[in-house]
C-alpha cells in the first residue's frame, strides 16, 4: 500500500513539474523566440537542456518540508498522515491551476501556485493560525515590486541602447563602440545570477569560497573577456557596413544582438531549473519521506532520482505545451526585437539578482513580463497590448486564491476518503523505524 501512495505522489509531482515546464519555463525563452533570434523548436531544446541541468546538477538536495515555511510544521507534526494528504493535494491543486493558466496562454508564478495550495490545505488542516500570513503578505507585495522594478530597468536599458546605437546616424559604427559594454554588463549579471541564484545550493553546501568578492571578481573577469571577444567579432562583422542605408545597418545590428538574447535567456532557464524544481520535488520528497519513516522532518533530503524526475517533467511540459505561454509573452505583449529582448533579459536578471541578495521575494515570471512591458512602454503606451496585459495581471492576482481553493476542495475529499488508510501506512512505517 505504501508503494501505491508513493507512486501516486510521484505522478502528482511529475504533473506539477510538467505544469512548471509548460508555463514558467516558457517565459525564460520568450524573448529569444519573440525576437526571432531562435526558433521555437531550438528554444525548447536549449531551455530543456538548461532546465534539466539546473534541476539535476545544482537543484537543492535539501528542501523545507512545507514549501517556503508557509504552514507551521509543528502544528502538523502530530498528524503526519494529514501532511501526506495535504502535500499531495497541494501538488494536484497547483498543477491543475498551472494547466488551466497554460491553456489560457497566461504566464503565472509556479512558486505562488504551490504556496497558495499549501496555505489552502494548511488553513483547513490546522487553522488560520498555522499559516504564516507575513509570508503571504510578502508575496502580495511582490506582485507589484517585481514587474515595476523589472519594467523600469528595462525601460532605461532599452532607451540607452536606442540612443547610443539604434538612434545614431551610423548604427553599425556605434554598435562596434557600444555593444562590447553591453556584453560586459550582460555577462557580469548572468555570471553573478548563475552563482547566487542558479548555484546557490552548491555554493552554500560545498563551495562557500565561490561567493562574495570571489564571485564578483570572477564575473568581472569573464565579462571583460567576453567584451574583448565581442569587440573583435563586431569589427569583423560591421566594419565598413556604415556605408549601407540606415535601415540595413539597424537590421545588421539587431542580428548582432541575437546570440546575446539567446545566451541571457538560457541563463534564466538554468537558474529557473535549479530553483523552481523544488516547487514540484519539495512536496513530493516530503510525502515520500513521511510514508517511509512515519515522522515529519523539518528538513527533507531530496534523492537524485526525484530531482531527475522533476527535471524530466519540466522538459516534457516545455516540449509539449510550452509554446502557448511562449507565444503570449514573446509576441502578444509587445513587439520584440533582439535588442529589446536583451534589454528585457538583462533587466529581469538584474532585478531578480538584486532582490535575491536583499532577500526580497520576487517572481522571475512577474519580473520578466514587467520588463517586456517596460521595453514596450519605451516606444510609447500604444506599443503595449493592454488587453493581454490586463489578462496577465488578473491571472497573477487570482493565482494564490485559486490554488488555495482547489487545494481545500481536494484536501477535504481526500481526507474523507483516505485518512484512515494513510494513517495505517504511516503508523506501520513509524513502528518499523522505531
Amino acid at each position: 500500500m505504501a508503494f501505491i501512495v508513493i507512486g501516486i505522489a510521484v505522478l502528482l509531482g511529475l504533473y506539477m513539474a510538467w505544469g512548471i515546464g509548460a508555463n514558467d519555463v516558457a517565459n525564460s525563452m520568450a524573448d529569444a523566440v519573440g525576437s526571432r533570434a531562435i526558433t521555437i523548436k531550438r528554444a525548447v531544446i536549449a531551455a530543456g537542456i538548461c532546465e534539466f541541468a539546473g534541476a539535476l546538477l545544482v537543484g537543492s538536495h535539501v528542501t523545507d518540508t512545507v514549501r517556503k515555511g508557509i504552514v507551521s510544521t509543528e502544528q502538523l507534526a502530530g498528524s503526519p498522515e494529514t501532511l501526506v494528504i495535504g502535500m499531495a493535494c497541494a501538488l494536484l491543486a497547483a498543477a491543475v491551476w498551472l494547466h488551466v493558466a497554460t491553456w489560457m496562454g497566461v504566464p503565472v508564478s509556479t512558486t505562488h501556485s504551490i504556496i497558495g495550495a499549501v496555505a489552502g490545505f494548511g488553513v483547513v488542516a490546522a487553522g488560520w493560525g498555522a499559516v504564516h500570513w507575513g509570508k503571504i503578505g510578502q508575496i502580495v507585495a511582490s506582485w507589484f515590486i517585481s514587474p515595476v522594478a523589472g519594467g523600469i530597468l528595462a525601460f532605461i536599458i532599452f532607451k540607452l541602447i536606442s540612443r547610443s546605437i539604434l538612434g545614431r546616424e551610423r548604427p553599425a559604427r556605434a554598435a562596434i563602440k557600444v555593444t562590447p559594454y553591453i556584453v560586459f554588463f550582460a555577462v557580469v549579471v548572468v555570471v553573478l545570477a548563475t552563482v547566487y541564484k542558479g548555484l546557490q545550493h552548491i555554493v552554500a553546501e560545498r563551495a562557500a569560497w565561490l561567493s562574495g568578492h570571489v564571485a564578483v571578481l570572477l564575473s568581472l573577469g569573464i565579462g571583460l573577456a567576453a567584451a574583448l571577444v565581442a569587440r573583435i567579432l563586431l569589427k569583423r562583422y560591421l566594419s565598413g557596413r556604415d556605408r549601407l542605408s540606415w535601415a540595413d545597418q539597424v537590421e545588421l545590428v539587431e542580428r548582432v544582438f541575437a546570440p546575446l538574447v539567446v545566451i541571457t535567456s538560457c541563463s534564466v532557464a538554468f537558474a529557473h531549473g535549479a530553483n523552481d524544481v523544488a516547487n514540484a520535488v519539495g512536496p513530493l520528497a516530503a510525502v515520500v519521506d513521511i510514508v517511509r519513516s512515519g515522522t515529519v522532518q523539518m528538513k527533507v533530503h531530496v534523492p537524485a532520482w526525484i530531482l531527475a524526475l522533476g527535471g524530466a517533467g519540466i522538459v516534457l511540459g516545455l516540449a509539449t505545451y510550452g509554446y502557448r505561454v511562449m507565444h503570449t509573452v514573446g509576441t502578444k505583449i509587445t513587439q520584440i526585437t533582439p535588442s529589446r529582448g536583451v534589454a528585457a533579459d538583462i533587466a529581469a536578471t538584474t532585478t531578480v539578482l538584486i532582490c535575491t541578495r536583499l532577500k526580497l521575494p520576487v517572481s522571475t515570471t512577474h519580473t520578466l513580463v514587467g520588463a517586456i512591458m517596460g521595453i514596450g512602454l519605451a516606444r510609447g503606451l500604444g506599443a503595449v497590448n493592454k488587453r493581454v496585459a490586463r489578462d496577465i495581471f488578473t491571472s497573477w492576482l487570482i493565482t494564490v486564491p485559486a490554488a488555495a481553493l482547489l487545494s481545500i476542495v481536494f484536501f477535504l475529499v481526500a481526507r474523507l476518503l483516505l485518512l484512515g488508510s494513510i494513517a495505517k501506512i504511516v503508523q506501520a512505517a513509524a513502528a518499523a523505524g522505531g
